[in-house]
């Protein structure tokens, strides 16, 4: 009795056995990109201040004494977590790999290296173009009230989330087409259903615009629009996806006649 448990046993234990090991390479990956980011944590924090520089902003502040310390630790994580990805995709992809059937690895693998490009092109627009809108609009209020100077004098630590709830939050809204076109190859969603939702789409995205953005309009327009787009876009993927499903299931028919 006791060797058949420890038969039915052992393929979970196997599976926990790779599950660490691959959390292992995954936080030595992290461990070295850290050591290496923190390192350079004072040059990736000048590139993250020159949308700030080109608004006008020369200086920034820090009132707590080891704030300036934490801001390098935080730029040195958000970095190493970003280095990191391509080996925490791996060892990911390494782990359920092997589970999938042919098929399924083939249409899954391109969504792995789709979800870098796009997280990588929706930061860029938010660091390249919504950033100086959006700090240009909120220094703006800068000048003299009733007689009193109004100076806007940044901390480092305020910024420093300021910059990555936009690197992140537009990063995270780009990976929408992935997001939608697994949950379709899961059978969760469907090409008719997201069109007959597009309407309740553009009012999401409009609504995750605002919370992710300043109350600035051209700011919210600027994620806005390219989710909606997105959202056509996956919809088109799917369309596409179906067309090969289609071929495909078509093709031993053909064959045995």
């Amino acid at each position: 009795m006791e060797t058949e448990i420890d038969a039915s046993r052992a393929p979970l234990l196997d599976h926990l056995i790779e599950l660490r090991r691959r959390l292992l390479y995954c936080i030595a990956a992290i461990a070295v990109a850290f050591g290496i980011a923190l390192y350079f944590s004072e040059t990736i924090f000048a590139f993250l201040l020159q949308p700030l520089k080109a608004a006008g902003q020369s200086t920034v502040i820090y009132t707590q004494i080891f704030e300036a310390f934490f801001v390098q630790v935080k730029v040195a994580f958000f970095a190493a977590m970003m280095i990191s990805f391509p080996v925490i995709a791996n060892q990911l992809w390494q782990f359920v790999a092997p589970g999938l059937y042919r098929k399924e690895r083939r249409a899954l693998l391109p969504f792995l290296f789709a979800t870098p490009v796009l997280f990588l092109l929706g930061a860029s627009l938010a660091y390249f173009v919504a950033v100086p809108m959006a700090l240009h609009y909120l220094l703006g209020f800068q000048g003299e009230v009733g007689g009193v100077k109004r100076e806007a004098l940044p901390a480092i630590g305020n910024y420093l989330s300021f910059v990555m709830q936009f690197l992140f939050g537009f990063g995270a809204a780009f990976l929408l087409p992935v997001l939608l076109m697994l949950l379709e190859r899961a059978g969760i969603v469907t090409r008719k259903g997201l069109i007959g939702a597009r309407r309740y789409a553009i009012v999401g995205s409009t609504a995750v615009a605002a919370v992710l953005t300043p109350p600035d309009l051209m700011s919210q327009v600027l994620l806005a629009v390219p989710l909606i787009v997105l959202y056509e876009a996956a919809i088109i993927g799917i369309w596409f996806t179906e067309r090969r499903r289609a071929r495909e299931a078509q093709a031993p028919a053909l064959i045995e006649s």
